[in-house]
């Protein structure tokens, strides 16, 4: 049973809160994060306009709280997918060996040779700008990173006493593969899900920033940020109200994480490591 930590509990409660905000933006009387004109132009936070206007005279706390909605479901579905992808074949590695393994491997290697950064911007040319080109971005780069996690983990517990048993008595592979060491892995994929969304929020809104990621009229953290950049000099919330919201995200995310795996791992509760 996970003990509850201080850091769960503080990530937690900041993602809920944020995130419960984003999906109930159109039943809350904050006004259309898309009405033109529905207050003074780059008018500064007030109380009518907690988070000021655009240049359009929008209000940007709407804006700002469904681009955290696309933000966050784009991300979570672009780990998931890794997730999907890497975990089979991960754990398919662990648990045959030899060729397979080092095939994966090896091809865990190369994408993680690559700067992450530099493997978005050329997904990002090749699928064309779009959140496609973000989710594509997120799977290349998170890719190896979930095979290591996953085949390492999943190799510590192949060599235990009863997944032995279970190939000799007569366990499928299948179900060795998915039952045993997959049911004994939860944890540290969990964690690793957690860390990696943190990371894909980052890479989408540097690729939405970049004009390569979400399309207006739809909006996310970074292309936010890239609408408002330059207004800096005169409307500086622009700018700074979604990157302490995207920074807020990306902490409350890796909180989450660092308690998780402190809850998860018996050594590190212990205080040995």
């Amino acid at each position: 049973m996970l003990q509850l930590d201080r850091r769960i509990l503080i990530g937690g409660i900041i993602l809920v809160v944020l995130v419960a905000l984003s999906l109930l933006t159109p039943i809350l009387p904050l006004g259309d994060p898309a009405k033109v004109a529905a207050g003074p132009r780059l008018s500064p936070p007030s109380w009518l306009f907690p988070f000021g206007t655009d240049q359009l005279g929008r209000s940007n706390l709407p804006r700002v709280l469904q681009a955290i909605q696309s933000t966050c479901i784009l991300s979570a579905l672009a780990i998931a997918l890794t997730m999907v992808v890497a975990t089979p074949l991960a754990l398919f590695a662990a648990y045959r060996g030899g060729l397979i393994d080092q095939g994966v491997m090896r091809i865990a290697d190369v994408l993680f040779a690559l700067p992450p950064m530099l493997m978005a911007v050329l997904v990002a040319a090749i699928v064309g700008p779009g959140w496609l080109a973000s989710v594509a971005a997120i799977v290349m780069i998170s890719l190896p990173l979930f095979l290591r996690i996953v085949r390492s983990a999943a190799l510590s517990v192949a060599r235990r006493d009863f997944v032995t048993v279970a190939r000799l008595s007569g366990a499928s592979p299948l179900r060795v593969v998915f039952v045993h060491l997959l049911g004994n892995i939860i944890g540290p994929l969990t964690v690793q899900f957690a860390y990696a969304l943190s990371v894909g929020m980052l890479i989408e809104s540097t690729l939405s920033f970049l004009g390569m990621g979400m399309q207006p009229p739809a909006a996310s953290l970074g292309s936010l940020l890239f609408t408002g950049t330059p207004f800096i000099a005169i409307a500086p919330w622009l700018v700074l109200l979604p990157g302490l919201v995207l920074t807020l995200i990306v902490i409350a995310i890796n909180l989450l994480s660092d308690g998780l795996r402190h809850a998860i791992d018996p050594i590190e509760q212990q205080g040995i490591a």
